[in-house]
């Protein structure tokens, strides 16, 4: 497949929009993409001609329409600091939303409007990022693509409706501090609610390094400066691993949407992975000391208290950095109703793998007792633990085996779609191919050959059903996460914003062009996206 670099112009200009978003100095305004040049190199301004500025008449025009008349005005305060925390008998330094980890729980109806002043008191840039809510684009939180960065000693007031129940989360996109303390989770009810639970119970899983001799900077550093030489294979090894597990099927063509890759063609030298999973392939890059249910390690476990007889909802979400999760109550199988936000015809399983970014609802029959709530680290060995108690009786040690996490396991891409939330049946107006490579020797990462920020563009104009094919070229699995949509996994009415792409395999994904700006795409592993998996979804004019 041919990828035309883009005009000399086109590149100078996406190299100072999106300095911001890779960490490195001076940022360009939002004038800058007001600039941009199309295609043919020929500069614009606004939206006349060419792209659509998140600051653009046509991003206003949509927020207007999300609009809810008589809904509330939700308000809160992130205040992103320096700070000591205790992780459950260790105690590190990191930066976090206020002094705890996960950050404070901010909860609104669907249909709200929100209103949250971010006073940023690091010694850094920051941002923050409403990872899955389908926002006007200004508001979006990626520096360089949809705003400046919020200085050292700046605040910035995000002011969005919030158009979409479900569980959703926030976080930096800047640089790696996604890897630090810097995330919590933003629930937004349904006013038209079906309860059919007791209560409720909101559980973050996390990959843990900083302040433990490492930062996540120091992590990116020894990624790129030592990858091929002393952490990974390079070339195709490892593929004879991938038989099923459970009630898996690992060859990528049973599931509607999806297709097995083949091999035949394609140049492979130079990727390869450090950790394996038979479910995942490739299965991260970093070894992390810790692992935390609710900011705490196993040695300390997060309770939830409950009585026997109790059907409780999970929220379960995934703020790891490079770190996929097997989980499982022990004890329990779980029924899956929601992920990422949207019902999904419910299923039970005995365990969920959760990729980056990805999150799920499940609700949980409580037996009498006190019981393991186990998240594997997958193919790595790790694990955080919580517990659920109903009952007397000695906690588990935090090595128990919970026969859960060896029998369904289910990912995401797995469940059946809730008919009421697929896409209305309409062709296909624009496709465009996203091909995720990478050279491990370099730790240098792609999306259709090109590193961010010189990756092209995905050209799309307002009204279109766009179809994406998301193809992984690696021995890694990819968790891909698309800005300010939630697609349908094609051919099965099942909607999420963020999808796991195992790897020498083809998910096809489609989305309505209904929300106007411009759009990061990207792989929810930090490293991979700071190291080049990103580009834009960009909304055009012409």
């Amino acid at each position: 497949m041919s990828h035309p670099r883009p005009p000399a112009e086109l590149r100078l200009d996406r190299r100072a929009l999106f300095r911001g978003a890779l960490g490195a100095t001076g940022v360009a305004t939002l004038g800058t993409l007001a600039a941009c040049s199309t295609s043919d190199g020929t500069a614009t301004t606004g939206t006349a001609g060419g792209v659509v500025a998140p600051d653009s008449a046509a991003v206003a025009a949509a927020e207007r329409a999300r609009r809810v008349p008589g809904r509330a005005n939700v308000t809160s305060h992130l205040t992103v600091r320096p700070a000591t925390v205790d992780l459950g008998g260790r105690t590190v330094s990191t930066w976090a939303y206020g002094e705890t980890v996960p950050g404070p729980l901010i909860r609104a109806t669907a249909g709200d409007l929100l209103d949250i002043a971010v006073d940023n008191q690091l010694p850094s840039d920051t941002s923050v990022h409403w990872h899955g809510i389908a926002l006007r684009n200004d508001m979006d939180g990626v520096p360089g693509i949809t705003q400046d960065p919020i200085a050292a000693g700046d605040t910035f007031r995000y002011t969005f409706t919030a158009p979409d129940p479900g569980t959703y989360f926030f976080h930096p996109h800047t640089g790696v501090q996604l890897d630090r303390g810097l995330y919590g989770v933003l629930v937004l009810d349904d006013p038209r609610e079906p309860g059919g639970y007791d209560d409720e119970w909101i559980v973050v899983l996390d990959d843990w390094v900083d302040g433990t001799g490492r930062t996540p900077d120091d992590v990116l550093d020894e990624l790129r400066s030592t990858r091929g030489r002393s952490g990974g294979r390079d070339g195709m090894g490892g593929m004879g691993g991938m038989g099923g597990v459970g009630g898996m099927d690992m060859s990528g063509s049973s599931s509607p949407g999806t297709g097995g890759m083949t091999m035949g063609g394609m140049t492979m030298g130079g990727m390869g992975e450090r950790y394996r999973s038979p479910l995942l392939g490739g299965a991260g890059d970093v070894d992390y000391p810790l692992y935390l249910v609710n900011g705490l390690t196993p040695d300390a476990p997060h309770v939830f208290h409950g009585r026997p007889g109790q059907r409780v909802r999970l929220r379960i979400v995934n703020a790891g950095s490079d770190t996929a999760f097997r989980f499982a109550v022990g004890g329990h199988r779980l029924t899956v109703t929601h992920t990422d936000g949207y019902p999904v015809d419910p299923e039970t399983t005995d365990a969920l793998v959760v990729g980056m970014g990805e999150r799920f609802d499940v609700t949980v029959d409580l037996r009498d007792g006190v019981f393991p709530v186990v998240a594997e680290a997958e193919g790595k060995g790790g694990r955080a633990v919580a517990l659920v108690r109903t009952g007397s009786g000695a906690p588990p040690p935090g090595s128990v085996r919970v026969p859960e996490l060896r029998r369904r396991v289910l990912l995401g891409t797995d469940l059946g779609a809730d008919g009421a939330v697929a896409l209305d049946d309409r062709g296909v107006d624009r496709t465009h191919d996203v091909v995720l490579g990478g050279s491990m020797a370099s730790y240098r990462w792609t999306i259709n050959g090109r590193s961010f920020p010189d990756a092209t563009p995905l050209p799309v104009r307002q009204g279109e059903r766009v179809r994406l094919r998301l193809v992984n070229q690696t021995m890694m699995f990819h968790p891909v996460h698309v800005h300010g949509h939630t697609f349908e996994i094609a051919g099965t009415g099942l909607r999420k914003d963020t999808a796991v792409i195992r790897p020498m395999q083809r998910v096809d994904v489609d989305l309505d062009a209904d929300n106007p700006g411009q759009w990061a795409l990207h792989c929810h592993n930090v490293y991979h996206a700071e190291s080049g998996m990103m580009t834009t979804l960009s909304y055009r004019t012409i």
